[in-house]
């Protein structure tokens, strides 16, 4: 069949991080053109992550030859793509690159210095037909985006990928929006000062029920602060906690939002239906103030600790290293803060230095220098120097390899408790004598192991049995540290008694006695959905 000469075969590449997450932007493109493009064109999908090569990426997009081939660009995967381009250029000759996405949106000269024939701003469901309906040279956008909060779409009504990205998630992690902008005005972020549209509520429950039945784990909200709208949220709320499915639906939220009813409400929720992500940032207020960061850090820590007191949702709060202002001291202060929050992860991330951001342009002004290469991370600044920012990594390299990922909790607990450390001190000390860069878990327990061991007021036999007891509920005793496994006598009483109790047989390692004498087993087939944790039980 002889082909429309206005008809364009476009391509678009999604270049993920990890292969369980999925690209939301590019499915949503692709319905974009069917629904709005005034031709007939083509869209195929070609997701890839980092850590395929560009030669297979390449090949993969040829596979589909297209006229036209469209990237979304993001900090993650920029670094990858001038050399991408290149080759795509080299396989397909006379194709074209369209970019859009934030590191393309705000560095526009540079991609069409690399090859880029267009950088398209706004809404891609509808910016990407209008470019490819005129693409002979006549292009005009559907609305205009100054990134100043004023764009103004043809189009009101958003587009929901199709069926087609269902099929395609295979149990990845599934991302919906129910609304765009955001109107608060943190000078670190690109959403800063741009006015929110919300979608159909009909609409957004729609989707919400499909994805719920695709598959999917966790299905995350990429709303930039969800509840800023406190009776839309509810509703969203309450229709999740509604639905028949073991899904866990992933929020970011402004802590100090939540108002009585909807914490009463979220009391209601099934255990790992919900999970927040709350931005803290920074608890120190000449900080918060420079930031443009908008908190009530009491109303924060009252709304956190009812939250978790339900204990049926999985609280996620992060910490900024290098805002301006913030010392290392003070930083220090702000964790402290946080930690004491007990929220089940505390995210220690360092300042980034995004295009498009109102920190990024008065970086100069300000004294802070960071890297020019994607993601653009702090390297110095008048309130931090290396030396603090190498403390802050060694802290944050501990944390996330034990308390993030809810292991030796009650052991650094108690050492913590019988050390009299302040918790950041712990884990500093923890990473620069057992920085993890890949260690395996048994080997890693023994590092941490050795250092709590000497700290002052830590008995070593009672740190010996939290790391046991912990052991368990991780992994449920498997390949246990041979410093762990006190002895054979009395294992097989012990196993007899949980086997008893749990009305089945275990495995030998499900069970242990402990230095104290006290024996422990472990329900491998009751796992916590908050907490990813296993039943341990102690006798």
């Amino acid at each position: 069949m002889k082909r429309n000469e206005d008809m364009s075969r476009l391509t678009i590449l999604a270049i993920n991080a990890k292969y369980v997450h999925s690209s939301l932007a590019a499915w949503v493109i692709a319905s974009g053109v069917r629904e709005y493009a005034q031709k007939t064109h083509e869209v195929s999908i070609v997701e890839a992550t980092i850590h395929h090569s560009n030669e297979e990426i390449t090949e993969r997009i040829a596979a589909h030859m297209p006229d036209v081939v469209g990237i979304s660009t993001y900090i993650w995967n920029a670094g990858k793509l001038p050399e991408l381009m290149a080759l795509i250029k080299e396989r397909l000759p006379g194709v074209r690159i369209i970019m859009g996405g934030p590191e393309a949106a705000y560095n526009a000269q540079f991609w069409l210095s690399r090859g880029a024939e267009h950088v398209l701003t706004g809404d891609g469901e509808y910016e990407v037909p209008a470019w490819l309906d005129g693409r002979d040279g006549d292009y005009e956008p559907y609305g205009s985006d100054r990134h100043d909060g004023s764009y103004e779409p043809r189009h009101p009504v958003p587009c929901f990928p199709g069926d087609e990205y269902i099929r395609a998630l295979e149990g990845r992690l599934a991302y919906i929006e129910t609304s765009r902008g955001c109107p608060f005005s943190c000078a670190f972020c690109l959403s800063a000062d741009t006015s929110v549209r919300f979608f159909p509520m009909e609409m957004v429950k729609e989707q919400l029920t499909k994805l719920s039945k695709s598959g999917a784990r966790t299905i995350k909200l990429v709303d930039r602060t969800f509840n800023c709208h406190r009776e839309r949220a509810y509703e969203i709320f309450e229709y999740v906690i509604s639905l028949g499915t073991e899904c866990c639906f992933h929020f970011e939220v402004a802590a100090d939002l939540f108002d009585e009813k909807t914490l009463n409400l979220l009391k209601t929720a099934a255990p790992g239906r919900i999970q927040f992500e709350a931005g803290l940032q920074s608890f120190f207020g000449p900080t918060l103030e420079a930031s443009s960061r908008q908190t009530d850090l009491s109303a924060v820590e009252r709304n956190v600790s009812v939250l978790m007191s339900g204990g049926n949702i999985h609280m996620h709060v992060d910490l900024i290293a290098g805002l301006p202002y913030e010392t290392l001291k003070e930083f220090r202060n702000s964790f402290e803060r946080a930690y004491a929050l007990k929220a089940h992860t505390l995210q220690l991330g360092f300042l980034k230095l995004l295009h498009g951001s109102k920190l990024r342009s008065r970086a100069h002004e300000l004294g802070i220098e960071y890297s020019q290469e994607p993601p653009y991370e702090i390297r110095r600044s008048p309130w931090l120097s290396p030396q603090d920012i190498e403390v802050l990594k060694q802290a944050e390299n501990a944390l996330q390899h034990t308390y993030n990922k809810s292991r030796f909790l009650t052991s650094l607990e108690y050492v913590l408790r019988s050390s009299g450390l302040k918790p950041f001190e712990l884990y500093h000390k923890i990473g620069i004598a057992a920085p993890n860069h890949g260690t395996d878990l048994p080997a890693y327990a023994g590092q941490i192991i050795e250092v709590c061991a000497e700290l002052s007021g830590v008995e070593h036999s009672t740190l010996l049995d939290h790391m046991a007891y912990d052991w368990m509920g991780m992994v449920k005793g498997k390949n246990m540290p041979a410093i762990l496994r006190n002895t054979e006598a009395g294992r097989s009483g012990l196993i007899k008694v949980a086997e008893k109790n749990l009305g089945r047989k275990i495995r030998r390692d499900e069970a242990t006695v402990l230095l104290s004498g006290k024996g422990l087993y472990v329900d491998s087939e009751k796992r916590n959905p908050v907490t990813g944790l296993y039943e341990v039980y102690e006798l």
